[in-house]
């Protein structure tokens, strides 16, 4: 989720009319995968990158160019709307939407999960598997964040839910017991 509900909410109706055109042309699958491969860009360098990154990045993308195999000339043609429109910095933000839409159509749900150490590939599958059961979804859509905070275990998030099985909550729990318990002995001691 963006940090900044505005940018949300001004990106939801551009990701709304890619995905109806997608589906008017019947070209959706061309700019799902797109956007896919171009995860990386926008998970890594659109972070924190400035509007003139932005558009370099953009330009370097151009079908009429050199690097045309990178992306399909619709999603090519989209991004120079936005870059007219002064909007390429809701790129992120867009394809999060847009492929929200696709997968909701197609019965994939996106989980984010939050780990202190990498899964292995048999954890991951094993956790798509369950996670399958749970939600029902045809497939699961596994967006991995290594965070060495969480001391060990997991945390889980789909849609608005929070499965959290985290080493960290578990010894914040512990310590908020510990605590009330310590009140309640102090207050059989003044009574």
């Amino acid at each position: 989720m963006s940090k900044n509900p505005l940018a949300s909410k001004i990106a939801v109706p551009y990701a709304r009319a890619l995905y109806d055109y997608s589906v008017e042309q019947n070209i959706m699958h061309t700019i799902t995968a797109d956007f896919q491969n171009l995860e990386g860009i926008f998970n890594v360098e659109l972070k924190s990158a400035t509007e003139n990154i932005i558009t370099f990045r953009i330009e370097s993308l151009d079908p009429l160019g050199p690097e045309s195999k990178s992306v399909s000339p619709y999603l090519g043609r989209f991004f120079r709307v936005l870059e007219k429109r002064k909007r390429l910095d809701l790129v992120p933000e867009i394809r999060r939407n847009y492929l929200e839409l696709v997968y909701k159509t197609a019965s994939v749900k996106m989980v984010e999960v939050s780990t202190a150490f990498p899964f292995t590939t048999v954890q991951k599958l094993n956790l798509i598997k369950k996670l399958k059961e749970l939600t029902h979804a045809r497939e699961i859509r596994l967006v991995v964040n290594v965070d060495s905070n969480l001391i060990g275990g997991f945390l889980i998030k789909i849609d608005s839910n929070v499965l959290d099985f985290t080493i960290k909550n578990q010894l914040e729990n512990l310590a908020k017991k510990l605590d009330w318990t310590r009140g309640i002995e102090n207050l059989e001691q003044w009574i």
